[in-house]
């Protein structure tokens, strides 16, 4: 037999209980019909039941298993990319603190979801770099997700299809290429000055790379801080407003049957994101054989629960006429 609960410290100090409050009980019991004629058989009687039905409860309460059988355990896994925006509009505070210190405070706490699953980090502007490859080492990622800032590449403008481009061909060259979940979350602002996306597209849905696409920012938007200043547009010589585009951000997660998601103050969808991930089925990583047996608690309840209601219904008579 296998117990669920093995506390035996807790038992005993149960056990112990029982039998000191049992103790008064009977003590009380004899000084109050000391002077009467009380049947002792009925007494010893309710005496056994009690501590058979309690005896039954401690069982119960220890989780008994019976029996036992082989049992496969698979872990399955996914490969995800996470794509994030470092471009200087990343900086608006239309978002507390700041975009980009929003997103790495969500990141953080959205990758501890995905433990048995494969990350990685692309950072991009106008180019496009592998931060860290695809891990199962989560202190690796969160190290990496700290140190996000938006001088770790050019910033010349975004040209959102370069990360994607480069998740694809980190994909492809993968030596395990028995694993087909594979997917990227797309951090970004949305504003988008490249010329290639559509060919990632479909190359991406044609190998069934699905793009969740995470808009941070508002759609009223807000200046980008630069040092003491703030970003100029040359055109009109005040302060450039960096604001959410969420069409391109859209059509990416729409042509690769993803689903796309919104970050800022009024708007909080990552639970949203974490479950539509977690519902991509994951490729079979590993499997064991564990022994797994049956909790029988139930069985020894019941019988517990029997005998209490038959104490109830069996009073001691202490006279005898």
């Amino acid at each position: 037999m296998i117990w669920a609960y093995p506390d035996f410290r807790l038992l005993l100090l149960f056990v112990g209980l029982f039998a000191l409050l049992y103790i008064l009980y009977l003590v009380r019991f004899w000084k109050i019909n000391r002077k009467l004629k009380v049947k002792k058989r009925r007494l010893i009687w309710k005496m056994v039941l009690r501590t058979v039905y309690f005896v039954l409860f401690m069982i119960a309460l220890s989780g008994p298993s019976v029996g036992s059988a082989m049992k496969e355990i698979k872990q399955e896994g996914k490969d995800i990319f996470l794509a994030i925006d470092l471009s200087q509009s990343m900086n608006a505070q239309d978002i507390n603190p700041s975009r980009l210190q929003r997103v790495k405070f969500e990141l953080k706490n959205l990758v501890k979801n995905f433990s048995s699953d494969r990350l990685g980090i692309i950072i991009f502007s106008s180019e496009a770099f592998i931060q860290c490859p695809l891990t199962f080492d989560q202190n690796v990622i969160q190290l990496h997700l700290d140190g996000l800032n938006t001088s770790l590449v050019p910033n010349y403008g975004t040209d959102i299809a370069a990360p994607l481009n480069m998740a694809y061909q980190k994909f492809q060259n993968e030596n395990d290429q028995e694993n087909k979940s594979k997917a990227i979350i797309l951090v970004s602002d949305g504003e988008d000055f490249g010329e290639n996306l559509p060919p990632v597209l479909d190359k991406l849905a044609e190998e069934g790379i699905k793009v969740f696409s995470l808009g941070i920012g508002t759609e009223e938007g807000a200046s980008i801080p630069r040092g003491n200043s703030v970003v100029m547009d040359p055109q009109t010589n005040r302060p450039a407003i960096s604001r959410l585009d969420a069409t391109n951000l859209k059509t990416i997660a729409t042509r690769t049957d993803g689903a796309y998601f919104e970050l800022s103050d009024l708007t909080q969808e990552i639970p949203q994101l974490i479950n539509a991930i977690e519902r991509l089925e994951g490729t079979v990583t590993a499997s064991r054989m564990v022994e797994a047996s049956a909790n029988k608690y139930f069985y020894f309840l019941s019988a517990a629960l029997v005998l209490a209601l038959l104490d109830m219904m069996l009073p001691v008579k202490t006279l005898s006429f």
